[in-house]
């Protein structure tokens, strides 16, 4: 698949259709946006939402979380916040997300069967990382996104004039419903 995506990306380049993508670092609507890398959001959000190529910072990751005050979406939502003018943030979980109910017991299994041995997963818990809590989902979509959204408005680091929302996206239609405290 990679060889086929590097062809097409050869013919792309060459018939210069980067052209109509050309933007720059900075959001057009001061906007970022913290959704889950699900496939099936991956044309519908921009399009639910009415934006476009340059119009906001967009970060995504298994379930559209901020696990940690320090982790890598925290850290790119600080860079938006704080140096690319982004004045809102929107966290968008969504409908049927398959890091709802996610658990460390279900990956262990797959990891096993994909070859990771038990030993290395040892190695890995010895070197001080919570496997069972990095790897865990959530219950609740809704108690999800307010718990991000408050880590996100109450971080240290972030202005306090950035103002954060949290909202469920339907999966199928795009319509969104707003996460209130």
């Amino acid at each position: 698949m990679i060889d086929d995506i590097l062809e097409f990306n050869k013919r792309f380049v060459a018939s210069k259709g980067y052209e109509q993508y050309v933007t720059d670092k900075y959001p057009d609507k001061r906007l970022a946006v913290l959704s889950c890398m699900d496939t099936r959001l991956t044309e519908l959000l921009p399009a639910a939402l009415g934006l476009r190529n340059g119009d906001a910072k967009v970060i995504k990751n298994a379930g559209g979380l901020v696990i940690s005050p320090f982790d890598s979406a925290m850290r790119g939502l600080l860079v938006a916040g704080c140096e690319r003018g982004v004045e809102e943030i929107m966290v968008v979980a969504h409908s049927n997300c398959g890091a709802c109910h996610m658990s460390f017991t279900h990956f262990r299994e797959a990891m096993l069967k994909r070859g990771i041995t038990q030993q290395t997963l040892d190695t890995v818990a010895r070197c001080g990382i919570d496997l069972d809590g990095w790897l865990e989902g959530f219950k609740d979509t809704h108690e999800s996104v307010r718990r991000t959204v408050a880590t996100i408005a109450t971080h240290p680091l972030m202005p306090r004039d950035v103002a954060v929302r949290g909202f469920i996206i339907d999966s199928v239609t795009g319509a969104l419903d707003e996460v209130r405290g």
